[in-house]
């Protein structure tokens, strides 16, 4: 008798497990895990609740690297504890150290044959790696300092350990299109801050000492504003600490670059100029350590593939006695990335753990420069970017854009989804169908944007090195990069709304069967 109920119990347990067939001789269907159930858990409440204490003035406007920053990033770290969600260095562990260096506003005291010209009405100090001291008899003149694969300036001239000098813009061709890309469009070489930095790196690459560069639209900008914090005792400008070498980069007006080329406006062929130079310029830095916050969940079929969910956790911090909240900027989302956090924790209790890891980024440093992204992507990454299937960037998705006269309330901008991969951007499109409804609004994608948002924010760090990006934002306002920018101003619904569009679109690239393909990637 005991036999057959033992029997007759496990029988039972076979069949309430599985086991057993259905009428039909089919095994039955294993329950699949619906995102819908998951993303129900990201709620306004939620997000008001953690925005109000986010955004509120006992976090002194998260300035990087000061006490208001390391209350955010404790306060994230809390929230993945709280969650039972792990760091992404498999231990208690879950700040990435981002070493930067405060730099004073550096004057450099240069003559040319004997002529003395003024800092900051004849030229300024943009970067300086090292104090220098440096007579030279000779510089080399390289056009409009462009190296690219099409065209460069630096093709058949030595620059190594020498000053350069170099110009504004790029050379067109008879049809008027720019030569490295066969467009009328600015390109890296010709738009503004842009341009500044791919000069300098190619300078920098090349192996120059010092770059003098000639751009009188940009130093009639920059010169008044960096004679300011000089004059103001400003603390110094964050950078990211790295080994630059030896190398200055310097931006001069039409007197000294004249007094060095006299021909300068008119010439493009490079060459080596005859002079007698003096630069001297002291360099004063202070060492400041910030954070990233890096939570992760682990995939289970394939662990080593990597979605990340970006979002920057700093702010402009106290100017003038006035705390700069920074509650849509970027408060919105970063406590978004956390709600998504949150219901993915909730499908692996439930047993529905992603296919594919999963890393939360809070990265520091964004309104400095995208510092901690750059020390991410470029320095320190803590899973190979070939490794990383895309990047979802959320910067600001809880407002309103009052320059957006038509279209759905319901709307948010995307930047960047066709960038990179075709296929990521119909996914994208396909997701909002099928579960969210929003008006995608692709506006700010466009590359004659003037407002180059593609390159604004901490995504861009991912695209260039060819990892596909979407980039959520809602606009600026008023209230961008005011003291006035608090929680009480954020449209919670749309918050809501907006951050399970991500996690929605999150849930398939971690589940589906291949990774998103790219096939728009861009030379290096």
């Amino acid at each position: 008798m005991k036999k057959t109920i033992y029997f007759l119990g496990l029988l039972a347990l076979l069949m309430a497990c599985g086991g057993a067939k259905t009428n039909s001789g089919e095994q039955p269907k294993i329950k699949e895990a619906n995102p819908a159930d998951y993303a129900k858990t990201i709620t306004q409440e939620e997000l008001k609740e953690m925005l109000y204490t986010y955004a509120s003035d006992e976090f002194e406007g998260r300035n990087t690297g000061e006490k208001g920053q390391k209350m955010a990033v404790e306060y994230l770290k809390n929230h993945y504890v709280s969650m039972g969600i792990a760091s992404a260095y498999n231990n208690d562990d879950y700040f990435q150290e981002v070493p930067l260096q405060k730099q004073q506003v550096a004057q450099a005291e240069i003559s040319v044959n004997g002529k003395a010209f003024d800092a900051f009405s004849q030229h300024i100090v943009l970067t300086l790696s090292k104090s220098l001291n440096i007579n030279a008899s000779e510089i080399v003149f390289v056009g409009h300092g462009i190296n690219d694969d099409i065209y460069s300036d630096y093709k058949n001239i030595d620059v190594k350990g020498k000053i350069v000098i170099a110009k504004a813009g790029e050379p067109k061709d008879a049809n008027g299109n720019y030569v490295t890309s066969g467009k009328t469009e600015d390109t890296k070489w010709t738009n503004g801050r842009q341009s500044l930095s791919s000069k300098s790196n190619a300078a920098k690459d090349n192996g120059a000492k010092a770059l003098l560069y000639l751009d009188s639209n940009l130093f009639s900008r920059y010169a008044p504003f960096y004679q300011r914090q000089a004059e103001s005792g400003f603390s110094g400008r964050l950078s990211l600490k790295s080994d630059n070498g030896d190398f200055a980069f310097l931006m001069i007006n039409d007197d000294l670059a004249k007094a060095l080329h006299p021909t300068i406006s008119d010439d493009n062929t490079p060459k080596l100029l005859s002079t007698n130079m003096m630069l001297t310029a002291d360099r004063k830095v202070e060492d400041v350590i910030s954070e990233n916050v890096v939570a992760f969940i682990k995939g289970t079929e394939k662990p080593d593939e990597v979605l990340v969910l970006s979002a920057h956790l700093d702010h402009e911090g106290i100017k003038n006695g006035e705390i700069y909240n920074g509650a849509d900027d970027d408060g919105s989302g970063t406590i978004a990335i956390i709600e998504i956090a949150e219901a993915f924790q909730q499908a692996v209790k439930d047993g529905y753990s992603p296919k594919r890891s999963i890393l939360f980024l809070h990265v520091t440093g964004e309104e400095k420069g995208l510092l901690g992204s750059r020390y991410y992507t470029d320095m320190n990454p803590i899973f190979p970017l070939e490794n990383t299937i895309a990047d979802l960037n959320i910067d600001m998705i809880g407002r309103i854009d009052p320059k957006r006269k038509e279209g759905d309330r319901n709307y948010v901008y995307l930047i960047g989804s066709d960038k990179l991969s075709t296929e990521l951007h119909e996914l994208s499109e396909d997701i909002n169908k099928k579960y969210t409804n929003i008006e995608l609004d692709y506006t700010y994608n466009d590359e004659n944007d003037p407002n180059r948002y593609y390159y604004r924010s901490d995504h861009y760090n991912f695209a260039k090195n060819n990892v596909p990006v979407i980039f959520y934002f809602n606009g600026t306002h008023d209230d961008y990069h005011q003291p006035s920018d608090t929680p009480d101003k954020i449209e919670y619904d749309l918050l809501e709304n907006r951050t399970r569009l991500v996690f929605y679109t999150a849930w398939e690239l971690a589940n589906r069967e291949n990774r998103p393909l790219v096939d728009k990637a861009e030379e290096k």
